[in-house]
């Protein structure tokens, strides 16, 4: 069966979008109506009139469109693929941790659940975090939640004095620095850029600083540049896609028993056969209960407002 040509009869017939993060394996970024990051996702989730949204991503991000479109079936091809950084927020010890704070502002990254989100004021991304920050009156305490190595990017940026909650991301902090020091004496004259999930020293060495798509315009604005991309491997996919000739090398991990880079396991647990099973089947389906939507939904929208 040419699964390629299936998927697309079956997007037509249900009236279907499928909606992909860069992070997702190559053959499911080529059959995407979109791909982006999260910021992008969300907005692009916000927009749809299709009547079924194939997400492939992980299970967070599904839940975000599930919350901007309610009578829409939403789809995971895998329901199993989640997030360590999203695992490292539990929802009971979060609302226990903001009850403790409540002159606190609550700030989360879209990288939580919607239970999370529900406990929020407002949701930021990475390429937004900075700009959400700075909409907070200066006399106004905040707490940033749950990625530590983002809040203390941002609070650098800002200047702000923010409470972090204890959270990260197992491959943004699986970055070897040693073996990025020893890649970088090897190709000295490539330039460093990283996701701001990465750890202070990583951070460091980085010429510039982003979120994903952030990255892949830096790499399209500086065509005679090379680089060493900090950041889950399947960028360099699209961003290969955008500028052919550029030299790009993945920074390498601690662990490279299988890979010199760094993936996520859970990303890559969505395939080109589940996309196609779960389209066929309308299955597994994302189910978000009303009363956790409807709270969930307010940080969303004003996070959406902001970045207008």
């Amino acid at each position: 069966m040419d699964l390629v040509k299936e998927i697309k009869r079956l997007k037509k017939e249900k009236n279907a979008v499928i909606l992909a993060h860069y992070y997702q394996v190559p053959e499911i970024q080529d059959i995407a109506d979109y791909v982006g990051d999260s910021l992008g996702l969300s907005q692009k989730a916000a927009e749809t009139d299709a009547d079924v949204i194939v997400f492939a991503g992980v299970h967070f991000m599904a839940e975000t469109a599930k919350i901007l479109n309610p009578t829409k079936t939403v789809v995971l091809p895998d329901l199993n693929a989640g997030c360590s950084l999203a695992d490292s927020c539990p929802p009971d010890l979060f609302g226990e941790f903001t009850k403790a704070h409540p002159d606190h502002v609550v700030i989360t990254y879209v990288n939580c659940s919607a239970e999370v989100k529900a406990l929020s004021d407002i949701v930021c991304t990475s390429s937004n975090a900075v700009k959400i920050v700075e909409s907070v009156p200066k006399d106004t305490p905040i707490i940033f939640a749950p990625d530590k190595n983002l809040g203390r990017y941002v609070m650098r940026q800002t200047g702000r004095d923010m409470l972090l909650w204890d959270g990260s991301c197992i491959v943004h902090e699986a970055f070897s620095m040693d073996k990025l020091i020893a890649l970088h004496k090897k190709h000295p004259d490539y330039k460093i850029i990283a996701h701001p999930e990465s750890e202070e020293h990583i951070l460091g060495t980085a010429t510039y600083i982003g979120s994903t798509s952030g990255m892949i315009n830096y790499v399209k604005t500086h065509p005679n540049d090379k680089f060493i991309v900090a950041t889950e491997a399947g960028i360099l996919h699209k961003m290969q896609l955008e500028m052919p000739d550029t030299e790009l090398v993945p920074a390498p991990a601690v662990e490279d028993n299988t890979c010199a880079c760094s993936e996520c396991h859970f990303m890559k647990m969505n395939t080109l056969q589940k996309l196609y099973d779960c389209l066929l089947n309308e299955s597994p389906q994302i189910e978000v209960p009303e009363h956790i939507r409807e709270r969930a939904l307010l940080p969303i929208e004003r996070m959406l407002e902001l970045s207008k």
